[in-house]
Parts: structure tokens; sequence; C-alpha cells
């Protein structure tokens, strides 16, 4: 599992690349952690080349969107293949979420 986070027009976007799962998830927390500092800014999770994610991924996920929410930050997630997609639905997140 890979994460990258670059800033493009003001906005925080995280690239994932690989399998969030338990094992990958620690790590990856560590990575997106300057995620959680955006203030005001929107943040983009770009999943392009994400090929899975589980329950913790999802966690990871709900954790930023927490922390955004209340400094006026938009969480968008970009790039879901249709697998993700399908657990984004099964689980309501898919509602929590804006899509790009």
């Amino acid at each position: 599992m890979k994460t990258t986070i670059e800033e493009r027009d003001g906005q925080l976007v995280a690239v994932l690349e690989g399998r969030l799962d338990t094992a990958a998830a620690p790590q990856t927390e560590k990575e997106m952690a300057p995620l959680l500092e955006a203030n005001g800014q929107d943040i983009i999770l770009d999943c392009t080349a994400l090929e899975y994610i589980s329950s913790s991924g999802l966690r990871l996920f709900l954790g930023v969107l927490k922390s955004a929410k209340p400094k006026g930050s938009h969480v968008y997630i970009t790039g879901m293949n249709a697998d993700i997609r399908s657990v984004f639905t099964m689980t309501g997140f898919v509602n929590l979420f804006e899509f790009k």
C-alpha cells in the first residue's frame, strides 16, 4: 500500500495505491495524518489505483471526514472501481461522502 499526499490547486490530494487492508491500515493512517490538519482545504481521496478496501480502511476514510467537516473542508472521493464502490454502497458510506 502506498499513500502520496500533495497539494493541487489549494486542495489536498491523497493518492492511494494498492490494498488498504487491516495489515496496511496502521502505516496508511500515519501517512494520511496531514489530511487531519487540513483547515478549510478540500480533500480529495484519489482511489484510481486502490485495489481493495477493508473495514480498517473505511475507518480511516471516516476519520478524515469527521476531522474535515467541522473545519469547513469537503472530502471528495474520485476514481473508485466497481468493487470498492460496492463496498461503499453496502456499508452506507456512499451516503456520507461526495464523489467526483
